[in-house]
């Protein structure tokens, strides 16, 4: 509709939606912005709020601090190959699984997916789950992180089914398997294929997961050279030590350390997020399909 041609009360409308769009998205960056503009300025300024809208005291020491820090960098390696392996090891149990209890003519396929489903309302707890990983000698291992009781996610096992079941018809397979094509073929050959939305969104979710977790590491791992990034993000935040040496409270090296302590601690926050927010740009096509699966029909 032309905008000569909208009547009053649609064009008021229609400010108030984009209005309340841009508040929205303001209200959601500015966070955002703000650490970045913070890891940049002075940490007095910001501890004072004088810190809004562009950085005062500019300096990029926070930064340098980061990039000679031994931790972090130790941190990163860990991570990145945590989530790397993890994930694969989550889609390689999750996808065959959920194709398994798509299929109609597998007839186990409602008692397995209730045993599934039972343990995302009920859970062994805590201490049972670490004597398990006790006995599985994982405990202080860097398999903890990978083989575990999140390895398959059941809400994302449940919505790579119900991908399955809605969106490959029955008769693709009743095709496939006239030319000789077997469960396996098909599975690797056709439905792979042509799930690369529901893999593409459940392989995020893991990925963000394995990114974000220092539960794992706090509880099952002592050992600090097999530790994620985020414990060595939490322990800077927490104790407010930023570097493995030369940051003490006391002296001139302290002092200077400490001064710039909070341009570190958004500096690693920035420096801990940027391969998501990197990775995300490339596979939001089919993050935006991927994640109405299940909700629309048809």
């Amino acid at each position: 509709m032309a905008l000569k041609n909208m009547k009053l009360s649609d064009r008021l409308f229609d400010i108030f939606v984009y209005g309340l769009c841009i508040l929205i998205f303001l209200i959601i960056a500015y966070p955002l912005y703000f650490v970045i503009i913070a890891s940049v300025s002075d940490s007095t300024l910001v501890s004072t709020g004088q810190v809004w809208l562009f950085p005062k005291g500019f300096s990029l020491f926070g930064y340098e601090e980061i990039f000679k820090d031994s931790r972090i960098w130790t941190g990163y390696r860990n991570t990145m190959i945590y989530a790397t392996v993890g994930t694969f090891v989550n889609l390689l149990l999750t996808l065959p699984a959920a194709y398994v209890l798509s299929r109609y003519e597998f007839r186990a396929r409602r008692p397995l997916m209730f045993f599934f489903i039972f343990t995302m309302f009920f859970s062994g707890g805590l201490i049972p789950t670490y004597l398990l990983m006790r006995d599985l000698n994982l405990i202080n291992t860097m398999w903890v992180f990978i083989f575990n009781p999140a390895t398959v996610n059941v809400f994302n096992l449940i919505i790579t089914r119900t991908f399955f079941e809605h969106n490959l018809p029955r008769e693709m397979y009743e095709a496939a398997s006239i030319d000789g094509c077997n469960h396996f073929k098909y599975f690797l050959k056709i439905v792979l294929p042509l799930s690369k939305a529901v893999i593409s969104v459940i392989g995020l979710y893991y990925l963000v997961f394995h990114w974000n977790n220092f539960f794992t590491g706090l509880i099952y791992v002592r050992d600090y050279d097999i530790q994620p990034l985020q414990i060595v993000l939490r322990d800077i935040l927490i104790s407010n030590q930023v570097f493995a040496e030369g940051a003490g409270t006391g002296g001139a090296s302290g002092g200077y350390a400490q001064r710039y302590a909070d341009q570190v601690k958004y500096g690693v926050i920035i420096v801990s997020t940027l391969p998501v927010l990197i990775i995300y740009p490339f596979i939001q096509k089919y993050f935006e399909k991927g994640v109405m699966i299940g909700s629309v029909k048809g």
